[in-house]
């Protein structure tokens, strides 16, 4: 790949590198420049440009990282469309995260401009959230490279992998002392109870008995003999060492001590072995809280059947200092706790809207919204085209005629709503549309009922180029370097768009908001087609 200062005249076909200001707005860092780009960069009185060049045997960079993606991510993570050079890869359930830390260095030593950052391993991971990401930090990279980067990724099974955790039968035991309080023992079962649900398991069995050794043995056979396939031991005093009484009364059912201990604050003192086909942990008072502890570590493993070793208890120690430490910004105590709806992180949410409340002035008699295209009435084409996608849920603002626009449309899930205003123009039926929406939309299609040949698949390339976080807040589909419909929307420029006032839409806030901009290359034409005119219709 070349890289470098170009004359703008010879720029038609390079990768502009830094965002440039024109008479009519702002060509952004990463567009492949377009003969009409050339023009207007040369009508700003641009003599040079920096840009970058693909040369034969390199890939772009939306390419190379697809292709790394792909043979890093194993079958239960859904990746993003490759967008900015970057791919994201998500959880579909929620499991433990398995990264082959050795591989993935490997692969980011292969080239400096390929990255791959993923979460740590063995971390547990909600449906919806990122596991990891590739980002191609250049324009392109040598093909031979990407096969470098992917052949090291996929190498036996792929470098990332989830174990999705799996419902088991976890049974309690808490041992007793003279004095004890029975209140600390329902505390305990209760915060046990509610560690399993958010796991999505339960608690088939719960056993009580004195701390001493045969008493201990005798409520491990219970347990098992309740089919359990973990048992918890919480004693009334913690282990000090392995012939205490609690890995002594499990010898004594017949189990084995597996290991003592783990570098992990809190659960120094967590005790990990078998009994017959069952895990046994051996657990500290500390773990009566429902703070994050050292053996919670171990229960996600077991949940989602990943075995655990003393030297897995071992290998824990970085990262393992759990308790507050000056270099934390909060104290845990001090943090608000999470709110009980709280819900795990999700790829963005879309809504769209069809507006479809226009008079069609320039059709004359002819209500165009109704007129067949293809032997389809031309609102119900793009009505079928937008709940094909992913977006959701799909509103329509009607308004002139539109009880028969109700009719065509009628036996989809769609949601209608009636704009009184139609006839004061388009911005009426915009506020009517997101005032609909509900609270949880991330961001919003706005699509135009006048545009039937917009494809299912130029709707989903939208929305998987939708991240807000990343700067990109509003997607723009541009076809050979002219904008088009429709445009995609963050819920932060809402109340801007219902501001808007007059026969307009909220086109003009693209321009003022520049930096939140990306514009999403089609392939297809019909983000440019609306119709307007008899003619219009005619040549449809």
């Amino acid at each position: 790949m070349k890289f470098g200062d170009l004359p703008v005249a010879e720029a038609a076909g390079a990768i502009l590198a830094h965002s440039l200001r024109i008479k009519k707005g702002v060509i952004r860092k990463g567009r492949v420049l377009t003969d009409p780009d050339v023009s207007a960069l040369i009508a700003a009185g641009y003599d040079t440009v920096v840009a970058a060049r693909l040369e034969p045997g390199d890939l772009d960079e939306n390419a190379a990282a697809a292709r790394v993606a792909a043979a890093i991510a194993g079958d239960e993570l859904t990746a993003s469309a490759a967008a900015t050079g970057r791919v994201n890869l998500y959880a579909g359930v929620r499991a433990v995260a398995e990264i082959d830390a050795d591989r993935i260095a490997r692969i980011n030593a292969v080239d400096e401009a390929l990255t791959v950052a993923t979460v740590a391993p063995y971390a547990l991971v909600e449906p919806g959230q990122a596991v990891a990401t590739v980002k191609v930090i250049t324009f392109g990279l040598p093909e031979r490279q990407v096969d470098r980067a992917a052949a090291l990724a996929g190498r036996d099974r792929p470098a990332v992998r989830l174990a999705a955790l799996k419902p088991k039968r976890v049974a309690l035991i808490q041992t007793t002392l003279p004095g004890g309080k029975d209140s600390l023992l329902e505390k305990a079962r209760a915060t046990t109870e509610a560690r399993l649900s958010m796991l999505g398991t339960t608690l088939i069995h719960e056993g009580r008995c004195p701390h001493q050794e045969e008493a201990v043995a005798g409520a491990l056979r219970t347990a098992i003999g309740a089919g359990s396939e973990i048992i918890l031991v919480m004693g009334a005093s913690a282990i000090t060492d392995r012939r205490d009484v609690v890995p002594a009364a499990i010898v004594a059912a017949g189990g084995q001590i597996a290991h003592f201990g783990m570098p992990v604050d809190p659960g120094n003192l967590t005790l990990l072995a078998r009994l017959g086909d069952a895990w046994v942990l051996g657990l500290p008072g500390s773990a009566r809280s429902p703070r994050l502890h050292g053996f919670d570590w171990i229960l996600h493993r077991l949940l989602a059947d990943i075995p655990v070793t003393g030297s897995d208890l071992a290998a824990m120690g970085v990262g393992g200092l759990l308790k507050d430490v000056p270099g934390r910004p909060l104290p845990r105590e001090k943090a608000a706790p999470p709110p009980a709806t709280a819900r795990p992180p999700q790829p963005a949410r879309v809504a769209a809207l069809i507006l479809a409340a226009g008079q069609s002035r320039r059709m004359g008699a002819v209500n165009k919204l109704l007129a067949e295209v293809d032997g389809v009435p031309m609102v119900a084409r793009v009505a079928d085209a937008v709940l094909a996608g992913a977006a959701d849920p799909v509103v329509v603002v009607t308004g002139h005629e539109a009880d028969q626009v109700r009719a065509v449309l009628a036996g989809r899930a769609l949601r209608m709503v009636h704009n009184p205003d139609y006839e004061e123009g388009l911005s009426t039926s915009l506020k009517a549309g997101l005032a609909a929406l509900p609270p949880e939309a991330d961001g919003v299609l706005v699509c135009l009922g006048d545009m039937p040949r917009v494809s299912t698949a130029v709707l989903d390339r939208l929305i998987a180029a939708f991240d807000p976080a990343q700067g990109r807040a509003i997607c723009v589909p541009v076809y050979h370097g002219k904008r088009g419909n429709p445009v995609l929307w963050a819920r932060r420029f809402f109340a801007e768009m219902q501001a808007v006032a007059g026969d307009v839409g909220a086109r003009h806030l693209i321009g003022e908001h520049a930096d939140q901009v990306a514009e999403v290359e089609m392939s297809d034409s019909g983000v440019l087609i609306d119709v307007d005119s008899p003619e219009a219709l005619a040549e449809l």
